[in-house]
């Protein structure tokens, strides 16, 4: 008889015995005193309780997800405090109807008993992550608890035994797997279903004040990640590129737009598939206790126009008395361990003499001499209006001027902007500088030998460029940019006759962006031959490349800043889309990659 009510009742049918079975053959009716009516009615009266009991819980346990906001698909059932769920009421009492329709315990208790198990199992699961990773927070009353009790939990609710309905089978297994015993297809169904919501909620839910377990999980994971990098010189093999975005440096943009749309766009072309992380920076003008709240609301403002494009990155905002101080202080104290930044990247200031803004000189110098000094490379994007989007295509070349030695910066720019969707029918080229003939066939087998041994396809072409001096009879008369050549001779000579004036006056040195300069007239006329031989090689060679890359040349030591914009304003003459790399002595390639 016992055997009877514990078996299987599907297992009956197919055996045939099930006409042996009766609802009135229960085992404690048979033993009851005085009638065994008295069971029955125990069982009924049993059932009405706890049915009424689940038609009052259950609305308010549907309004109160509601209210939480926890399913956006439930707000239809919200009420407002001491109101009662009235609608809620009703679906719970239509599910219920549905269920009793239905007519077949069999086919309900299963799907029932999935769910019950279920929610022990995210019970036990949430204390076997909290326990495992020594979470401030969790602090349990019962002194006996271990993390093996909550795993043993939740393994014993859900597992990946495939034995169905037979007990005695899975009696012999160590940890019995109850879902997957009561029916496997019930329990796929169960997980999918669960699946599903914890989806829903992620992507549509709001964030509740219970907290998330599995966050706790990644701050873990992400300091023992961050532990194993260590603080060592990265190899090539395993170099990341972490652009440092300067989002707004120069000029202004809308009030709703809180970082230039193509830099957004650069970004992404710095990245593999999209992988990797860029950290977007903003500096605010003026003192920190009372721009604290503009800070905070520029950071959320920042973010969310960081993930509206799409690009894989955290904001920040720094305020800072200046921009010059608000840099040092970012480029000194940004990321941690080897998760710092190591390429600053920021549009090139076409504005400032358009706009007369004269402060901006000695702020571009400063913040390149900066990253020179904290070690991080430098890409200046000249041309950010006209970059591509990622629905834009481009033909034509890629176009490196390899001037200097970079640890292989440019070349790998140039392999990762091939990846993107704008850049991808672009071929690469590759300029070298020779300075005598009898050079050049030597370093463009040297170069070929390099590219072939990084399996990297470009055309090597050599320029010899031989060495002159300012007595160059006549000039390079011929080219496209001798009018920007003249005019930067001119404002050089007003603003060098200006500081002389300004000295013989105070009776003080030669003094320029607050500090004492010294300026050699001849090297200062080399500066500029010697751009303008590289404009104009770039615009005989590279008119119509997509984009070119060519060496940033450093500041010349005690020449003033507002020098070195002439020279950079003279090599940037006339080209569309170029972009100024400066490596940071560590090469970023290798030949074993």
């Amino acid at each position: 008889m016992l055997w009877l009510e514990i078996g299987n009742l599907g297992d009956l049918k197919d055996s045939g015995t099930m006409a042996l079975v009766s609802p009135r053959m229960l085992l404690t009716a048979t033993v009851a005193w005085p009638v065994p009516a008295i069971i029955y009615v125990g069982i009924i009266l049993s059932t009405l309780g706890a049915a009424l009991q689940s038609l009052t819980g259950a609305p308010r346990l549907l309004a109160a997800i509601a209210n939480d906001d926890i399913l956006p698909v439930l707000n239809y059932f919200k009420v407002a405090d001491g109101s009662e769920p009235h609608l809620a009421t009703l679906f719970t009492a239509f599910l219920c109807i549905g269920c009793v329709v239905i007519g077949n315990l069999d086919l309900i208790t299963p799907t029932v008993t999935m769910f019950f198990l279920l929610c022990y199992a995210g019970v036990n699961l949430s204390c076997f992550l909290l326990d495992l990773l020594d979470a401030p927070s969790w602090r349990p009353r019962w002194k006996f608890h271990h993390w093996s009790i909550s795993l043993l939990g939740a393994s014993l609710c859900i597992g990946n035994c495939h034995f169905k309905n037979h007990i005695s089978s899975a009696a012999s297994v160590i940890g019995a797997v109850i879902m997957f015993l009561i029916s496997w297809s019930f329990t796929v169904v169960a997980l999918a279903l669960a699946s599903l919501i914890y989806y829903y909620v992620s992507i549509k839910g709001k964030a509740g004040d219970w907290g998330d377990g599995f966050k706790s999980a990644y701050f873990q994971l992400a300091l023992r990640s961050l532990r194993s990098l260590g603080a060592n010189q990265v190899h090539p093999k395993n170099w990341y590129p972490i652009p440092l975005i300067f989002c707004r440096p120069w000029g202004k943009l809308p009030e709703n737009v809180p970082c230039h749309p193509k830099l957004a766009d650069f970004a992404n072309c710095m990245k593999k598939k999209g992988r990797g992380m860029s950290i977007f920076v903003s500096i605010l003008d003026g003192d920190y206790h009372e721009c604290a709240e503009d800070a905070k609301a520029a950071c959320r403002q920042l973010s969310t126009y960081i993930d509206y494009k799409r690009c894989e990155g955290v904001a920040e905002i720094v305020v800072a008395p200046s921009m010059s101080d608000g840099f040092r202080g970012i480029v000194q104290t940004m990321g941690l361990g080897n998760l710092k930044p190591n390429i600053v990247v920021m549009r090139y200031p076409e504005i400032w003499r358009r706009e007369n803004l004269t402060e901006i000189p000695a702020t571009f110098v400063g913040i390149i001499n900066d990253c020179v000094v904290a070690n991080k490379a430098v890409v200046i994007v000249k041309g950010l209006d006209e970059w591509p989007n990622e629905y834009q295509r481009e033909n034509g070349t890629i176009d490196l001027y390899w001037i200097v030695r970079d640890g292989g910066l440019m070349l790998l720019l140039s392999q990762l902007l091939l990846t993107k969707a704008s850049f991808e029918s672009c071929k690469i080229q590759v300029f070298c500088i020779a300075e005598e003939d009898v050079d050049a066939e030597e370093l463009k087998a040297d170069v070929k030998k390099f590219l072939y041994d990084l399996r990297m396809q470009a055309e090597v072409i050599v320029i010899t460029m031989k060495s002159w001096e300012v007595h160059v009879d006549g000039g390079p008369r011929q080219d496209d940019s001798v009018e920007a050549f003249t005019g930067a001779q001119r404002r050089i000579a007003e603003y060098l006759a200006q500081m002389k004036e300004k000295a013989s006056r105070e009776g003080t040195p030669l003094m320029a962006d607050g500090k004492p300069v010294v300026v050699n007239e001849q090297q200062v006329e080399k500066f500029l031959y010697t751009t303008l031989k590289l404009n104009s090689t770039i615009l005989r060679y590279s008119r119509m490349a997509a984009v070119v890359l060519v060496s940033l040349p450093p500041p010349p030591v005690c020449h003033p800043a507002y020098f070195y914009m002439e020279y950079m304003d003279l090599l940037v003459e006339n080209v569309a889309r170029l972009l100024m790399v400066r490596g940071y002595r560590r090469d970023v390639v290798t030949l074993f990659t």
